[in-house]
């Protein structure tokens, strides 16, 4: 039985606490033994450098797919200089990737065309342009998807 947690997530940032306050406090948990790693979720550029600084930073928790991909200019880059392994969520894009079997399952719901605005022209373009891309190597566009994320290097 392990007396400790491998990697505590500070998730949903708090901005009334200074990060350099919470990873303080984090850091002590990592001293006295009780968790081993400590991991953001979706923190900004600045927050990861100053959480960093305090106590080093192993994981980042934040959306990333070829449908969400604005992390690549300046998080991606950053969490590399620093060591830091990103963990991507949704990396199905929301199930923006899965949106053919989705549309026969749910019939176009409203929630699938507030959250996903599938019916927005460039959205449509660029599924279709997913599933020739799928077809071409022999998968879905949800295979492709998950293969490009986890190509992305660690």
């Amino acid at each position: 039985m392990l007396n400790y947690i491998d990697l505590y997530y500070q998730h949903r940032i708090d901005t009334t606490v200074p990060i350099e306050d919470t990873m303080g406090e984090l850091k002590k948990l990592v001293e006295e033994g009780k968790i081993k790693y400590i991991g953001l979720s979706e923190a900004s550029p600045d927050t990861i450098r100053r959480a960093h600084a305090v106590h080093p930073i192993t994981a980042l928790q934040i959306e990333w797919s070829l449908w969400t991909r604005d992390i690549e200019e300046e998080i991606v880059p950053l969490c590399r200089e620093l060591g830091i392994g990103i963990v991507p969520y949704s990396p199905l894009g929301r199930g923006f990737l899965v949106a053919r079997r989705l549309l026969k399952v749910c019939l176009q719901t409203v929630l699938w065309n507030h959250i996903l605005d599938f019916k927005e022209r460039k959205n449509k373009i660029f599924y279709a342009r997913m599933e020739e891309l799928a077809e071409k190597h022999g998968c879905t566009p949800a295979q492709l998807g998950l293969s490009w994320v986890l190509h992305q290097g660690r």
